[in-house]
């Protein structure tokens, strides 16, 4: 509910971006009686509750409520800050394979919890718990502690330990570029008899150290984290194989080839099955495991760029079929036993389920997200038609469909069959504002972009422009979900004319589109930028191209200061917000993908690093950053503002105390935007009315 006097801002950072109250983490039990999930009470409730959906009927059960939230385990922290999590409570959670029982832990404490009767119970674990799951037959939790690997049985008692002295030396966790880069949030997996457990061991003895300092608090000790950064040494990762009984084996591959363990994958229908990935990230092997842990491989994959890791990918159907993908025809296809099933075109984003049939999320146009269905008797299936961006999961014959359109908040439906059985009330707050964004392709390259003017409508008389782009690999702006433009239009309600393009680099445009910015991340993605306005300002006449803004976070902070650092003939201001300004000072996974090792491409880090252009300012920048980012350290901003401070270039440097990547405190997102509105409308001498 909005409540009386509140600003967009205001909403906006009490509703975490209006992310709270929204079911999500959807998991249906096998006989397709229930859905569990996760919603907070409110819109603006923080705390995230777990409930079930019972079938067909559509009753709602709550089934654990959280006290509150208030020691956080730093594991869960690191946890939450590579994901993204906004909310506390109950953000995960694990069910045995029937779907009867749920395990979580809030306050480092662990939970267990009857799905059918409502009742939760707190075991005696080893405290602070993080990442609890049950064994399949739900008689055993697995979590971590204190860098230990831990396993309970549901009785209380106490069934295994796996530990070193070393502090540099963890169980059952997962090193940070598995986490932040690879998709990959796990450090074990039950085998699925639950008898065994394959768990990672991770040694940061060779990671460089960074610090994290308190700045306002000068009696606090530094935070130390090991952090990989390009061209440094990773974490030495290994995986083992645990019996409950005591037995141990590890398991073995060419590690010095094949340095980073990107997935893991225990199914009932076929072997243990490990994804390696070179350093270089342009070889990958699909390798299965006997019982004494040699593997065999069963595919390797090999790219002039990179491999790409494909979230799901890859994964086994009920008849042992092996599920990937494939780079063939400029798309990323679909495949099975390595046949492409998909069409050329049709860009395969995700894999979402697979037992029968797969089912996977994909695209033949980069603004809109469908879910599609293959099987090896009706071949393939759309099962998403409305334009917008939609998820699934999946079991047996119950399907849970996200949808979000730009005229709606994202809705869960439950269908069985061709049949709708429910829809998942969602306490959601709705925005107070409504974007209404032009979308159209711009330029020769047909760049997707939003255009958001004020109050939806077209000015009488020019309007300044805001570029509000992100502009790099992974991730797309230009989507039809309206939360996508929610930030977006309320700039344009204030006066501007909001252009958002996704350029060359960004996901589903096809393999030739991602791999344009390979040794180059930045050249292309400011020219793309740039032809997006000229385009936008021959086809949108009111738009005043001599009063032209940017504002960024992250790759996108980056990109807008490249932009009035490379291009202030184009450009005449900036927000940077968070952004790398020397790729030295960013991990080895994402950063050595598209620019390669430090030492094979010098010239590359030297040409895409801003401090070498900070003499070049000539036009109005504002720079923020969390002091306790350990994503983009702030010593990328800091050695930004050196370098223009030593060229007696004038900016301002606005540091954000105990903010993280994600600045997601509500004092500070709040008025991060005003800050950001003020500042650009003094920039471009826009009156306030």
């Amino acid at each position: 509910m909005q409540r009386s006097g509140d600003s967009f801002p205001r909403q906006s950072a009490r509703t975490q971006r209006f992310t709270l109250g929204h079911p999500r983490d959807f998991t249906v039990s096998p006989d397709g009686s229930r859905v569990v999930f996760i919603r907070s009470r409110a819109g603006d409730d923080p705390l995230s509750c777990l409930w079930v959906l019972d079938l067909p009927e559509g009753r709602e059960r709550l089934v654990f409520e959280p006290p509150g939230e208030e020691d956080i385990p730093s594991e869960e922290q690191a946890r939450r800050e590579r994901t993204r999590e906004r909310a506390g409570g109950v953000v995960a959670y694990s069910t045995d394979r029937n779907v009867t029982v749920a395990a979580f832990s809030v306050n480092g404490k662990l939970f267990l919890c009857d799905l059918l009767g409502g009742d939760a119970r707190e075991l005696p674990a080893h405290e602070p718990v993080f990442d609890p799951r049950l064994d399949p037959s739900g008689q055993r939790v697995a979590y971590v502690s204190d860098r230990a690997l831990q396993v309970i049985d549901v009785d209380g008692a106490h069934s295994l330990q796996v530990s070193e002295d070393d502090p540099d030396v963890s169980w059952g966790l997962a090193e940070f570029v598995a986490a932040e880069e690879m998709d990959r949030r796990e450090g074990f997996w039950w085998s699925p008899n639950g008898a065994q457990i394959a768990a990672a061991r991770v040694d940061e003895g060779r990671v460089v150290t960074w610090h994290i300092f308190d700045a306002v608090d000068p009696d606090s000790a530094p935070r130390s984290i090991r952090f990989p950064a390009v061209g440094t040494r990773n974490a030495d990762v290994t995986l083992h194989v645990l019996g409950l009984e005591g037995s141990r084996y590890e398991v073995r591959w060419d590690r010095e080839q094949f340095e980073y363990l990107a997935r893991v994958v225990w199914t009932e229908h076929a072997p243990l099955t490990l994804l390696v990935q070179s350093r270089d990230q342009r070889r990958t092997q699909l390798l299965t495991v006997d019982e004494g842990g040699q593997t065999s491989v069963a595919r390797e994959d090999r790219d002039e760029s990179w491999v790409e890791l494909v979230p799901g990918s890859p994964t086994w159907t009920e008849k042992g079929q092996l599920v990937s993908t494939v780079d063939a025809d400029d798309t990323r296809r679909l495949a099975v036993d390595g046949e492409a099933v998909t069409p050329p075109g049709l860009q395969v984003l995700r894999i979402l389920h697979a037992d029968r049939d797969v089912v996977f999320v994909a695209t033949e146009e980069p603004t809109e997200d469908h879910v599609w269905r293959w099987s090896p008797s009706d071949g393939l299936e759309r099962l998403t038609t409305t334009p917008g961006v939609h998820d699934a999961t999946e079991e047996g014959d119950v399907l849970v469909i996200t949808a979000a359109t730009l005229k709606t908040a994202p809705t869960a439906t439950v269908h069985r069959g061709p049949n709708t059985l429910t829809t998942v009330e969602s306490h959601a707050e709705a925005p107070m504002l409504a974007p209404n964004p032009i979308l159209f392709s711009a330029g020769s390259r047909e760049l997707r972009a939003a255009l958001l003017l004020p109050g939806g409508r077209e000015p009488d008389e020019p309007v300044p422009v805001l570029l509000d782009p992100y502009g790099g690999p992974q991730f797309r702006r230009v989507v039809r979900s309206r939360n996508a433009f929610l930030e977006s239009q309320w700039f344009a309600d204030q006066g501007f004319a909001v252009l958002v393009a996704d350029g060359r680099g960004t996901p589903a445009r096809g393999i030739a589109w991602e791999r344009a910015v390979y040794r180059d991340l930045m050249t292309p993605a400011l020219e793309d930028q740039v032809d997006a306005l000229h385009a936008a300002g021959e086809r949108f006449p009111f738009l005043d191209l001599s009063r032209v803004a940017i504002r960024g976070w992250s790759f996108g902070g980056e990109l807008a200061a490249a932009a009035v650092l490379r291009r202030p003939d184009v450009f005449h201001a900036a927000v940077v917000g968070a952004p790398v300004t020397d790729d030295r000072l960013y991990d080895t996974h994402y950063t050595e993908r598209y620019l390669g090792h430090p030492d094979e491409n010098p010239e590359g880090y030297r040409s895409n690093s801003l401090l070498e252009d900070a003499a070049k300012l000539e036009r109005p920048m504002l720079i923020i950053h969390g002091l306790a980012d350990d994503n983009v350290f702030v010593a990328n901003s800091l050695r930004l503002s050196r370098a223009l401070t030593e060229a007696g270039r004038p900016h301002i440097f606005l540091p954000l105390t105990g903010a993280t990547h994600m600045a997601k405190e509500e004092a500070i997102a709040e008025n991060l935007l005003l800050i950001e509105l003020e500042f650009l409308r003094d920039a471009l001498g826009i009156a306030t009315g």
